[in-house]
């Protein structure tokens, strides 16, 4: 709930149409690049074949995650799936 934008482009649009960086996200992570000037090339760039296995399982959790929120709130979600 709420937090930092993180020089993530799409929060700081979110945030500006809401008016707010006061909602919850779901967070996948992508790894990291090697220097933060690839940043953008790195998190832009096609999915390697192997890994698409592994994102679409992230995904698939992600949207467990969400329908555990909307069922039991945001900390019964985050107690079941932060301790992933």
């Amino acid at each position: 709930m709420g937090g930092g934008l993180a020089g993530h482009n799409g929060l700081k649009s979110i945030s500006q149409h809401m008016g707010t960086n006061d909602y919850m996200r779901v967070r996948i992570g992508v790894g990291k690049p090697s220097t933060k000037e690839q940043g953008a090339d790195h998190v832009l760039s096609s999915i390697p074949a192997a890994e698409r296995k592994i994102l679409d399982v992230a995904v698939e959790t992600a949207c467990d995650a969400v329908e555990r929120i909307m069922k039991e709130g945001l900390d019964a979600a985050m107690r079941e799936y932060n301790a992933r």
